[in-house]
């Protein structure tokens, strides 16, 4: 699913409320807190959002006089055809380049924030790579990632959740699509998937979750 969202824009999409269900639930996050200074005071900049469609985000961010640009990144990558065949080990082969121009394909547009979220988490391990570094050549110099990182595997914290932000220092968590967690990550770890960014600011927090701002 992808779509573009100016300043004027529809809000009640269609698919919002897709797959969701139960309250949301309000978290501290330090690292949101720093990116929404920076979206408060750059109006004009274009985002991405990598989670499922929240009209709350769309509305914000139009508010502040941003492009957003949609992609459901982990929803896409284990309900679309992309799993094309098995290697003579029995993997699973990946149409790792179709699931980039479904998911990815910004026409030539280049980007200032991306609002990753928890998706690397969930990705299938080939695809992990692929996103990561298109993200990197459709970025900005400058440009932030916002990446929320699972850092243990306790079933209660590692369901997949929709990220709603505010106008504060929180963001809200709704449970949504039940995708398996695939990994979890140490902060070198996440340095490593991210090496050719310059920049790592981490963000302390009292659940199973990193929060990491990464400038490109």
């Amino acid at each position: 699913m992808r779509r573009w969202f100016e300043k004027k824009h529809d809000s009640n999409p269609s698919a919002s409320d897709s797959g969701v269900s139960g309250p949301r639930i309000a978290r501290h996050s330090g690292g949101w807190s720093a990116l929404r200074k920076r979206l408060q005071a750059e109006p004009g900049l274009r985002v991405v959002d990598c989670g499922n469609t929240s009209p709350t985000n769309i509305n914000y961010l139009t508010s502040l006089g941003h492009s957003v640009f949609l992609s459901d990144l982990v929803t896409e990558a284990w309900n679309g055809p992309w799993q094309i065949g098995k290697d003579e080990d029995d993997k699973t082969i990946w149409s790792i380049e179709g699931y980039l121009k479904q998911t990815l394909d910004f026409a030539g547009r280049t980007f200032d924030v991306v609002l990753l979220w928890t998706a690397i988490d969930y990705l299938p391990e080939p695809l992990v790579p692929a996103v990561v570094a298109h993200l990197f050549s459709a970025m900005n110099p400058g440009g932030q990632v916002l990446g929320f990182f699972h850092t243990r595997k306790n079933p209660e914290e590692t369901q997949h959740c929709r990220f709603h932000v505010t106008e504060g220092d929180n963001v809200d968590m709704q449970l949504t699509h039940p995708f398996p967690i695939q990994r979890v990550f140490t902060n070198r770890s996440i340095q490593t998937l991210f090496n050719q960014w310059s920049g790592f600011r981490q963000f302390l927090a009292k659940d199973s979750i990193s929060e990491v701002l990464i400038t490109r």
